[in-house]
C-alpha cells in the first residue's frame, strides 16, 4: 500500500493529475512520504509517454504528410504540457536563466528564484520545444509507431536520470517553503534509486527493440550523456543541484534521445 500511496504522491506532484477527496486523504502526506515518492518519478513517466503517444498516433492518423507530422508532435507536446503543468520546461527557463544570466554562483541562484522569466529562459525554451517538434516530425519518416515508442521510452528515462542527481549532488536550492525541490534536499536512499531503475528497464528494452539496435543503444548512451553533462555543469556552476536543474535535466535528456533514435547515419 505504501507503493501505492508514493505513486499516487508522485503523480500529484509531478503532474496536473487530480488526487483529491477520499483518494488524497489516504494517500496522506509527509516530507519523508513525498522524498519516497521521489522514486516513481519515472513511473510518472509512464502515464506522460503514453498520453504523449495516442495523442500523436490519433492526429496523424488524421494528418498525412510531414505538414501532419509536425501538427502531431505539436499536439501531442501540448498535451504533455497540460498534463504536466509545463513543470519541467519551466526548470529549463529557469537554468537558462540563472546561468546565462550571471557568473556568480550566488546571483545565478537567486536569477534562478525569481518567477519571471529572461531572454535566455525564453530562448531555450524556444529552441527546445522547436527541436522537439522537429525530431519528432523527423521521426514520423520511421513510422508511427517509431514516435510511440521513442515518446514512451523518452518520457521514462528522462525521469529516472534527475534521481542520481539527487542521489549524488547536494542540494543547494532556497530552503523556503516555495522551493519545489524542497522535499527533496536529502538524498534518496539506494532502494528509491532501484524502484527508479526497475520502471526505466522496460522503458530502455523497447528502445532497443522497437528501433534498430544501434539507434536504441545511442538513444540510451545519448540520455546518460545528457545525465552527465548536466550534472557536471551543475556541479561546477551552483556545486550542487535544485529543482529547477532536475527539470532542466529531464528536457535534456529526453531531447538526447530523440535526437539520437532520429539521426540517420
Amino acid at each position: 500500500m505504501n507503493f501505492v500511496r508514493h505513486f499516487l504522491l508522485a503523480l500529484q506532484f509531478f503532474t496536473r493529475v487530480p488526487v483529491t477527496g477520499r483518494l488524497a486523504g489516504w494517500v496522506g502526506f509527509s516530507p519523508a512520504m513525498l522524498r519516497a515518492s521521489a522514486a516513481h518519478f519515472p513511473g510518472v513517466g509512464w502515464l506522460v509517454g503514453a498520453v504523449a503517444a495516442g495523442v500523436f498516433l490519433l492526429a496523424q492518423a488524421g494528418l498525412p504528410g510531414m505538414a501532419g507530422a509536425t501538427a502531431a508532435a505539436l499536439l501531442s507536446t501540448v498535451a504533455t504540457v497540460l498534463l504536466t503543468g509545463a513543470f519541467h520546461e519551466d526548470g529549463l527557463a529557469d537554468v537558462a536563466d540563472g546561468l546565462g544570466g550571471s557568473a556568480e554562483r550566488a546571483r545565478a541562484l537567486e536569477i534562478m528564484k525569481d518567477s519571471r522569466i529572461g531572454a535566455f529562459g525564453a530562448i531555450a525554451l524556444v529552441l527546445a520545444l522547436g527541436l522537439k517538434l522537429a525530431l519528432l516530425a523527423t521521426l514520423a519518416g520511421q513510422g508511427a509507431m517509431a514516435v510511440a515508442t521513442a515518446l514512451l521510452g523518452a518520457h521514462v528515462l528522462s525521469r529516472l536520470a534527475p534521481l542520481f542527481l539527487i542521489r549524488w549532488l547536494p542540494y543547494v536550492g532556497d530552503e523556503g517553503a516555495a522551493s519545489k525541490a524542497k522535499p527533496l534536499a536529502d538524498a534518496i536512499g539506494g532502494g528509491a534509486l532501484l524502484v527508479g531503475v526497475l520502471y526505466a528497464l522496460p522503458a530502455a528494452a523497447l528502445l532497443l527493440l522497437a528501433h534498430h539496435p544501434l539507434q536504441g543503444l545511442a538513444a540510451l548512451l545519448a540520455c546518460l550523456l545528457g545525465a552527465l553533462s548536466m550534472a557536471a555543469l551543475l556541479r561546477r556552476r551552483l556545486q550542487g543541484f535544485t529543482g529547477d536543474g532536475l527539470g532542466a535535466t529531464q528536457q535534456v535528456c529526453e531531447l538526447a534521445i530523440y535526437l539520437a533514435l532520429a539521426w540517420q547515419a
